[in-house]
């Protein structure tokens, strides 16, 4: 497989069907998120509430592209990571994956709404921390900007959904204050009006979507670090770009710097323009190379020299007096056009993550939507508290996505419902026992995948010495 000995087939099949495994317990981790209002404001039967929020979790994972999963990626410099040893590779690897299937798996359990992005990105995070606990690796194995946006935006997307929701209702009280319909719970089994079960189905979509479209995204991300990781040669490049379509762009790419190099001051070594200079020179010497002559490393180095041209270039766009100048801008062109070279999954890749969340979504449901559905608000879910929740979660979902950033469905939605269901009668109106459990998972989500995954990503390497 992949050129790969058998042994190291095997353990690359193992790794791939256990990020097809942690995508498929997000799937019903996940379900009620989309499905709980649905289903208790008696919009949708159950089974076809689950089939449809699976057909359209799936598509989202197909029409979402690849921004949370580069995010995901990049979270970790895999090529700071990933050293001569294949083994100590898998053993980021399998601590990534075996907490991050432990904590969903156990959460679902005990049918407590928490958040899959929560464990997968403190799974990652505890991996790099405790590759930079190694001796002479300092903290190159974090890349704690990008680690500071993703958890500024898991974070703050529960408060959003609070009040994002609690705002929608009032509005909704002013506006259709003579539609108490609205505002009523569902009677026995009796479906909704016509109009309100249409906007009900279709927030259940669009949520189902949206998830798809970021959840989905966290997989792809977590199986291309698995790829990059074991098959550099194969996947550290996007294999279906041209040599000499990325000898044009390094060409392009040095035209620019030589254009910026005229307007900004030739500062000293430790300056932002000086660590752009030595990778693309890296760069260019790699690209000019005879693509037949490539093994590993030199693939590997390619595309960890693409990432620290960019990343430089950023610098000089954040940090230089001239960062806004037309030649920084038409640099910043330049680096951005060899993202397509390292910002990619392969169309396998996808389509084993959509069917994997899909099917997930389709199974194992039913615990965490009675959580959702009857445990966070003390009285039943109106039409309306249900619509504003699903609008929330699906808004912030979407914009989220936009920015190439990981959100929580769980903490977004169940946020929602709570603010949805404070707007209607306060505080007194939450479940305080779901709620405390809810905000205890919340907390716990990331110190505890930290610490399991950096405590079983050092073990391995002790062992495999």
């Amino acid at each position: 497989m992949f050129g790969l000995d058998l042994g190291l087939s095997l353990v690359l099949i193992v790794c791939l069907f256990a990020v097809c495994v942690f995508e498929f317990i997000n799937g019903f981790h996940d379900t009620a998120n989309a499905v709980a209002t649905v289903i208790y404001t008696n919009s949708l039967k159950p089974s076809n509430a689950v089939v449809l929020s699976g057909l359209l979790n799936a598509l989202g994972v197909f029409i979402g592209g690849t921004a949370v999963a580069v995010g995901i990626i990049n979270m970790l410099p895999v090529e700071t990571l990933v050293d001569q040893n294949i083994v100590h590779s898998l053993g980021m690897v399998f601590a990534i994956l075996l907490t991050a299937i432990f904590w969903n798996f156990g959460t679902w359990f005990l049918a407590i709404p928490a958040s899959s992005s929560h464990t997968l990105i403190g799974s990652i995070l505890g991996v790099g921390i405790a590759y930079s606990l190694l001796p002479g690796t300092g903290d190159a194995a974090v890349n704690w900007k990008k680690a500071t946006d993703v958890g500024l935006s898991l974070l703050a997307s529960p408060l959003f959904g609070f009040l994002f929701a609690l705002g929608l209702m009032a509005l909704l009280a002013i506006v259709f204050a003579s539609k108490q319909q609205l505002f009523s719970t569902p009677r026995g089994d009796e479906p909704p009006p016509l109009p309100i079960r249409c906007i009900l189905i279709l927030t259940c979509g669009m949520v189902s979507f949206s998830h798809g479209s970021n959840d989905g995204q966290k997989g792809i991300g977590l199986m291309m670090l698995i790829l990059i990781g074991i098959l550099p040669a194969k996947f550290a490049i996007d294999e279906n770009r041209s040599h000499l379509e990325l000898q044009k762009d390094v060409a392009q790419m040095r035209l620019s710097a030589d254009s910026m190099s005229q307007v900004l001051p030739d500062e000293n070594s430790d300056s932002t323009i000086m660590k752009l200079k030595k990778p693309l020179k890296r760069l260019e010497e790699l690209a000019a190379l005879d693509p037949s002559s490539e093994h590993d490393a030199t693939r590997f180095e390619l595309r960890k020299n693409i990432l620290l041209v960019r990343n430089a270039v950023k610098k000089i766009q954040s940090e230089s007096p001239l960062g806004t100048s037309s030649e920084v801008q038409t640099l910043a062109r330049s680096a951005e056009g060899l993202s397509k070279y390292t910002d990619y999954a392969p169309y396998w890749v996808i389509v084993m993550i959509a069917v994997s969340l899909g099917l997930g979504t389709m199974i194992g449901w039913k615990r965490i939507v009675v959580t959702v559905g009857e445990k966070i608000g003390k009285t039943h879910l109106t039409y309306a508290q249900g619509a504003s929740a699903e609008m929330v979660a699906a808004s912030t979902i979407a914009v989220s996505t936009y920015l190439g950033l990981p959100v929580s469905t769980t903490h977004v939605l169940s946020s929602g419902i709570a603010g949805a269901m404070f707007a209607s009668g306060g505080i007194a109106n939450l479940e305080k026992s779901t709620i405390t459990k809810i905000l205890l998972a919340w907390f716990l989500t990331f110190p505890v995948c930290l610490t399991m995954s950096g405590t079983l990503f050092l073990l391995f390497r002790t062992i495999t010495g």
